[in-house]
């Protein structure tokens, strides 16, 4: 299974940490944030990495080269941020069978093996790994809705009102179905094409999508107080 990795942000929250090189290469321990990612993958058996690439690309492409631990990496371009649905896209060419999304600004460790296990079942269009958070970091992220019988209803990017507090992590498989649906949505009120309304599409098309409640630790860095966080996670 391939893992499409977008990793073309600008990381302006990081700053001054960004000023000098791209999102992916700030330090958390003695490592850039992205291998971090890069290691979790590695070891779920990914056959290779395709990284979404954009703002200082040629830092990326640089540190990595063509592989990561002995897997190939294939870098695609995000000429312009326009958001993780439009980064899924611009893999499409390099994705045939059913593959992981993994968003490259996460550290995180524990059960994401079942995100792959639960993908390979027959029928499974997509398999989300979520969390429950605080109400305060369920409105900076995509929040599930449910019916009255509990089952999943919608997805909600950054609600002001957060519906509830379980949210996604930053870990998807897909089918290649979810290409078509990314073709499909329309820009949103921030001007990004949303990974969350591609899901909706799927949600509303009835495809099978299911979810891996996530049991681990984890830290989704845009700060230098997440970076922190991150690095007594990777410390310890």
């Amino acid at each position: 299974m391939k893992a499409v990795i977008p990793a073309a942000g600008r990381g302006t929250r990081l700053r001054p940490r960004t000023e000098d090189r791209p999102k992916p290469l700030v330090a958390v321990g003695d490592r850039p944030l992205l291998s971090h990612g890069l290691d979790e993958l590695a070891a779920l058996g990914v056959t290779e990495f395709v990284v979404v690439v954009g703002h200082r690309k040629e830092a990326i492409i640089d540190r990595y080269g063509d592989e990561f631990e002995g897997v190939p990496i294939t870098y695609v371009h995000q000429r312009e941020p326009k958001g993780l649905a439009d980064a899924v896209l611009r893999a499409e060419p390099e994705v045939d069978d059913d593959f992981l999304v993994f968003n490259a600004d996460n550290v995180m460790t524990g059960n994401l093996d079942e995100v792959v296990e639960r993908q390979r079942t027959d029928g499974v269009d997509a398999t989300l790994l979520v969390d429950d958070v605080s109400r305060d970091e369920a409105a900076d992220t995509g929040v599930f809705v449910t019916d009255d019988d509990g089952r999943l209803d919608a997805v909600v990017e950054k609600p002001s009102n957060p519906p509830s507090t379980r949210v996604l992590t930053g870990l998807f498989a897909f089918s290649p179905e979810i290409f078509h649906a990314c073709h499909l949505v329309q820009p949103s009120n921030r001007g990004e094409y949303e990974l969350t309304d591609a899901i909706d599409i799927f949600l509303r098309a009835d495809r099978r999508v299911e979810t891996v409640a996530f049991d681990g630790r984890r830290v989704n860095v845009n700060t230098p107080d997440d970076r922190e966080r991150a690095e007594r996670l990777v410390g310890e």
